[in-house]
């Protein structure tokens, strides 16, 4: 890490952000309480003002800007929920913004971009891909603003945590969705400075899982991009990564992997059981859940980070359809 976070970044970033995010609900879970034996709650920042975490981490991060960096604009590479959260923190300061998403991107998540005013730029088949017309933008004065690995982005995101204390002060576990780790570091960062005791631990899909082979591999490595309803939750952690893979491995208690037909399960179970609208992303909690693969969760938090799915995509999931991923998706990161 070339600096270390600590829990008065987060309290920082709350200030900074207060009033511009929403502070969302935490709310208790019958089914999956009487499921696991404990007490289990959702924290649904699927219902932020963008459909997803990412605003605190982008609105925080735009705030932070000088009035050089603000004047050149910003710019991010994005599989979707980054993008949009970027897109409307960039137009509530006034900012130019240019999100940059490669060709495996679902259009929905385009369109909720460009609804916020920025540019968007299709590039490639992978993040890899898209981050070169970034990596141009940047070198032409534009400034850099990236999904994940970024101190203002994490401190952003770990204002989420502040809040699951407030509501759950008795919190045993935390499920977070994990992918180029800006959330879980921010969470996990949060809370092991409160209680070391609470256990983190992040959710990832089994196709393509980039922050779980890097830490199998114990180094940031590349990890090839496949399709997935987990589409935000796709992409690399950078071979250059600063902060997200150091506080990940420092920090993380677990990692747990779900497969496509329990994402889609925890989809279906979300809509039925508890009466809310989430993408696939924000499921592998839940699926976690479903499919036992969280042992003794106690007092537990389940963070939904995310709400934005093509709605037809989503009825097809309800409708119990066997639903390919590859031919679903045009696209996929914690981006």
């Amino acid at each position: 890490m070339t600096a270390k976070l600590t829990l008065q970044d987060s309290f920082k970033a709350r200030a900074r952000i207060a009033g511009r995010i929403r502070r969302t609900a935490l709310v208790d879970s019958p089914s999956l309480s009487a499921l696991v034996g404990g007490r289990v709650s959702l924290k649904l920042e699927s219902t932020q003002i963008t459909g997803s975490f990412k605003l605190r981490g982008a609105t925080n991060a735009v705030l932070s800007l000088t009035e050089e960096q603000r004047a050149a604009g910003v710019v991010g590479v994005s599989t979707g929920n980054h993008g949009r959260g970027l897109a409307y923190a960039a137009a509530q300061a006034g900012v130019r913004c240019v999100i940059c998403m490669s060709e495996l991107v679902p259009q929905n998540k385009v369109d909720g971009i460009r609804s916020h005013g920025a540019e968007v730029r299709i590039k490639g088949r992978s993040q890899d891909d898209a981050q070169v017309e970034v990596d141009r933008l940047v070198a032409d004065g534009m400034t850099l603003l990236p999904p994940f690995d970024h101190p203002d982005i994490i401190a952003g995101q770990s204002t989420v945590a502040l809040e699951m204390l407030e509501q759950a002060p008795d919190l045993e576990t935390v499920l977070v969705p994990l992918s180029g780790g800006g959330l879980i570091s921010g969470v996990a960062m949060v809370m092991k400075a409160v209680n070391p005791a609470i256990r983190v631990i992040g959710i990832s899909m089994e196709r393509g899982a980039a922050m779980h082979e890097c830490l199998k591999a114990g180094r940031p490595v590349q990890v090839e991009e496949l399709p997935t309803l987990a589409d935000s939750l796709g992409g690399g952690i950078g071979l250059d990564n600063a902060y997200t893979f150091e506080m990940t491995k420092a920090l993380v208690d677990d990692v747990v992997l779900v497969s496509e037909a329990e994402i889609a399960a925890a989809i279906r179970h979300a809509y039925s059981e508890e009466r809310q609208v989430i993408e696939g992303s924000g499921s592998v909690g839940i699926a976690a859940l479903l499919a036992g693969k969280i042992e003794n969760p106690g007092r537990c938090v389940v963070l939904v980070s995310g709400q934005n799915i093509g709605m037809d995509l989503h009825k097809r999931i309800i409708d119990g359809e066997d639903v390919d991923a590859e031919a679903e998706t045009k696209g996929g990161a914690d981006a």
